[in-house]
């Protein structure tokens, strides 16, 4: 099986997509990792989707953590299931103030091999901030992702949209069960 979990960052996809990936053995892929470099730079588009392409022909099935619109050319080609994580603005807010709190005090690295790490100063006092982007792009998000649930273009994926915990239970015991 072929997932790709997306959602406004604090969402929730992440542990839900680590979760999916352990109960259905299948590897976790995270599109972060694919993406950010050292310094907080940016992989250019053509080596992103180079590494992509690499990280989702490893394995025949696999669960894909991450939105990056541009690659939905690759990332959703061959895909089973887009799980659309979709809770609500002040939920998705919250978790990822609470996220950013504790990454701002733990400086855990974000990705092997970036020394990345969120800072106080960057995720509540900057202009690249995480909350920034949250609150920007959660209702672009969710327009687009309405939109593309009933796109002809994707009419071979289903899409599932999980709005709560008891969705997202619901979907690992029937994908747990169907394995």
């Amino acid at each position: 099986m072929k997932i790709n979990l997306v959602g406004t960052s604090g969402s929730g996809k992440t542990t839900l997509a680590k979760r999916l990936a352990a109960e259905l053995s299948l590897p976790y892929i995270e599109m972060d990792t694919l993406y950010w470099r050292p310094d907080w730079q940016g992989t250019p588009d053509e080596q992103l989707l180079l590494k992509l392409e690499a990280a989702l022909n490893a394995s025949p099935g696999w669960v894909l953590d991450g939105n990056y619109n541009r690659t939905r050319p690759v990332k959703w080609r061959d895909i089973d299931m887009v799980v659309w994580v979709d809770c609500g603005f002040a939920r998705t807010l919250w978790q990822a103030v609470k996220r950013a709190a504790t990454r701002s005090w733990t400086q855990q690295e974000l990705w092997p091999g970036t020394g990345n790490r969120e800072s106080f100063r960057r995720s509540f006092l900057s202009r690249e901030s995480v909350l920034l982007w949250t609150i920007k792009t959660w209702r672009s998000n969710r327009e687009r992702y309405l939109a593309d649930m009933h796109h002809p273009q994707y009419a071979h994926i289903r899409f599932v949209r999980i709005t709560c915990r008891k969705e997202a239970e619901s979907l690992i015991a029937e994908l747990t069960l169907n394995r």
